[in-house]
């Protein structure tokens, strides 16, 4: 139970199913109307994503590793390292899931014949490293580490399936015999580019909710070195930068005749999103730091949930 708390398994849960979901709604269904043969099999994908799964199991690990003093003054009743779990093992299990997280992405690759792809994984290896040593502990770069990693989740798959390497040279929507769908490849980047976004945001508005104990430790994030308002307010830009491409996109779709996704869309991404960004400088407390951290992983949630309205849109 220790070890679930420590990997946080609800969050790998989430890029478990995020994953599911591009690959089942989106990338799958490519077979139908193209002649591709699809490298990410049930197989394939399984194994792909369990790699994804285990590498981001062992950030946590290493992440925890080296915020042990930081914890014990923003989180302390939440602490498993060393109270639970010896640091020893904990550093031994994440060279062990790191490891074999590199052997499945190989086991594809070799597959594909590009051993070259792993550099991907690798790339994610060394980042959360990094992160966790130096890069959470200074002005932005650590917030934008986490989001690319959090990209990196679709971006896995659009590399390792060659069917999208096809679809990227094609236009913004293609035509089937029976429907006229947006590009698969269009919809994941979109997807990544949301995913990018509010995870930069929601990893600003942690730093906001962990001011104290960062600053005690000498960290210079952003909150730290600008202040909780200047901070919201770069957020709440971030907010508007997301916003304007679902507002576009959503048009786009109710143009073509997607009207269900692209209401949905507007009613449960981009509202939510403006609405939050009205709240979120409405007080200074770690509370509702954490309130607002929330509601933005609510919101990436429905966002996953949009890749099931695109599937039945496209193969109604």
């Amino acid at each position: 139970m220790y070890w679930l708390q420590l990997i946080r398994w609800k969050n790998l849960t989430i890029v478990f199913l995020t994953q599911l979901l591009a690959w089942a709604c989106v990338i799958l269904p490519i077979k139908h109307y193209s002649d591709q043969t699809l490298l990410l099999n049930g197989r394939n994908f399984l194994l792909i994503s369990l790699s994804t799964v285990l590498i981001a199991a062992a950030g946590y690990i290493i992440n925890d590793y080296f915020d042990i003093k930081i914890d014990v003054i923003n989180r302390p009743e939440k602490m498993v390292l060393e109270k639970r779990i010896p640091l020893k093992f904990a550093i031994v299990m994440h060279t062990v899931l790191n490891v074999i997280a590199l052997l499945m992405a190989a086991y594809v690759a070799r597959d594909a014949g590009h051993y070259s792809w792993l550099v991907l994984q690798l790339v994610c290896t060394v980042l959360l490293w990094f992160y966790s040593t130096h890069f959470k502990k200074q002005f932005m770069i650590g917030n934008v580490v986490v989001a690319l990693l959090t990209a990196f989740t679709i971006i896995t798959l659009m590399l390792y399936e060659t069917g999208m390497h096809y679809l990227a040279m094609q236009s913004a929507f293609i035509i089937t015999p029976g429907n006229k769908i947006p590009n698969p490849v269009w919809v994941l980047g979109i997807y990544t580019c949301f995913a990018f976004t509010l995870t930069w945001m929601r990893e600003i508005v942690k730093d906001m909710e962990d001011f104290k104990g960062d600053a005690q430790e000498g960290c210079i994030t952003m909150p730290i070195q600008w202040g909780l308002l200047k901070s919201a307010r770069f957020t709440q830009a971030l907010g508007i930068v997301a916003i304007i491409p679902l507002i576009i996109g959503a048009v786009k779709l109710i143009n073509a005749d997607w009207i269900v996704l692209g209401i949905y869309t507007i009613v449960l991404l981009a509202l939510p999103i403006l609405v939050w960004m009205y709240y979120l400088p409405r007080k200074a407390t770690s509370h509702h730091y954490h309130l607002m951290s929330r509601w933005l992983k609510i919101i990436m949630l429905s966002g996953i949930g949009s890749l099931i309205i695109y599937y039945f849109q496209a193969h109604a």
